[in-house]
């Protein structure tokens, strides 16, 4: 019986690899080992990045709110207890779009929480 190889799979594995690594510079993208390496690392960082990606717009949402707030006179870290206690449920995202695309809306918004 002749002998079996693993060549079909491990062919298909460094396919996979190396089609990974479209784009990179010089050996990463050629040569499987550097590759392998640079792939890993991007994959961390892309895994890393997903989560740091909604810290970052909930900040954005933030300071969009915090200056809209200073223009009616009131801080954010006021408004959102007050929200709170006003029992408005809008999040953050949402006030930040209305306060940078209907800033009337906005206000009257702010009007319910005093």
């Amino acid at each position: 019986m002749p002998r079996s190889t693993n060549n079909p799979a491990s062919r298909n594995r460094r396919r996979k690899v190396l089609k990974r690594a479209k784009g990179f510079f010089q050996g990463r993208r050629k040569l499987f080992r550097t590759a392998h390496e640079t792939v890993i690392r991007a994959m961390a960082f892309a895994t890393r990045d997903r989560a740091q990606r909604k810290r970052h717009f909930r900040s954005l949402w933030i300071v969009r709110m915090n200056a809209a707030c200073r223009e009616l006179g009131i801080s954010y870290s006021r408004l959102i207890p007050a929200l709170k206690k006003a029992k408005i449920q809008l999040d953050r995202k949402s006030l930040a779009e209305m306060a940078v695309r209907d800033p009337e809306g906005f206000k009257q918004v702010l009007s319910l929480t005093k």
